[in-house]
């Protein structure tokens, strides 16, 4: 059996998650000897959304694709990067198609050559508790079933930036076989229910996030407090930058030929 190793890294969050992806990425993929990464990236611009200057600085760390979720929206001027850049992804089940015309700028899959892999990254968003945009179930279904079988390729990463653990639970199950790897993204607590699924894929309902972990989710906890106990919808700030930041997602060992999870763990 010839296997690979692909990292999916969760959200970077804040200037501090930039810095710390960067001091801490580069050691990851030399010491696990990983073929390929995923970082999610879309609240790397003080938490909501992202610059060019961000998508450099995680690309620049070591990331061949990243993925992102409902807050890419957040700065218009990034909207040319999500159109230029095949290895910036928004979610694929935004609406992308009516008579034709583009609505929704970028992609939301890609596949990408490296070292003799085939890697295809899908980007999904969920619906529960989230925006009614289209069915990731049925998005994903229309993706795969595009590619043709000299374009299929065993090697097939899903990034699911979804709000609740049943939904992404489903998507898992719903996928498990057809894909090598199902992350959850979002909700910045990386969960501990990293397995191998029935037939086969590879699968955690949140990746947790990379950023300051002596947080709310990365933001400052006096000013999310506030929002909690007073209702009042002050304005999110990212945590002390002062503070050390942490790095959390997974790694997965995936056979090239079938496709499937030899081995999923915590990073």
């Amino acid at each position: 059996m010839q296997t690979v190793k692909a990292a999916m890294i969760g959200d970077v969050v804040g200037s501090s998650g930039l810095e710390t992806l960067e001091a801490q990425l580069p050691a990851l993929i030399k010491e696990r000897n990983l073929d390929f990464v995923t970082v999610n990236g879309e609240n790397a611009a003080e938490g909501f959304g992202m610059t060019e200057s961000d998508f450099m600085r995680i690309i620049a760390a070591g990331a061949d694709v990243v993925t992102s979720g409902n807050h890419i929206w957040e700065k218009r001027e990034f909207w040319t990067v999500l159109k230029n850049k095949k290895n910036m992804l928004r979610p694929a089940n935004y609406p992308c198609l009516v008579s034709g015309a583009d609505m929704a700028p970028g992609a939301g899959s890609v596949s990408i050559q490296k070292n003799g892999v085939t890697w295809t990254v899908i980007n999904l968003q969920g619906r529960e508790y989230m925006s009614a945009i289209d069915c990731p179930f049925q998005c994903l279904d229309r993706i795969l079933s595009m590619q043709t079988e000299d374009q299929k390729t065993p090697v097939v990463i899903v990034d699911f930036h979804a709000e609740s653990s049943r939904e992404k639970e489903a998507l898992g199950y719903y996928a498990d076989g057809r894909v090598s790897l199902v992350a959850g993204t979002h909700t910045h607590v990386q969960t501990a229910d990293e397995r191998i699924l029935p037939k086969g894929s590879a699968y955690i309902t949140d990746l947790g996030m990379t950023g300051i972990h002596d947080s709310v989710i990365g933001m400052d906890p006096k000013i999310c407090l506030d929002r909690v106990r007073k209702q009042v919808m002050y304005h999110m700030e990212t945590a002390d930058a002062k503070k050390p930041g942490r790095l959390q997602g997974v790694i997965a060992e995936i056979d090239i030929e079938t496709g499937m999870a030899a081995g999923i763990w915590r990073v």
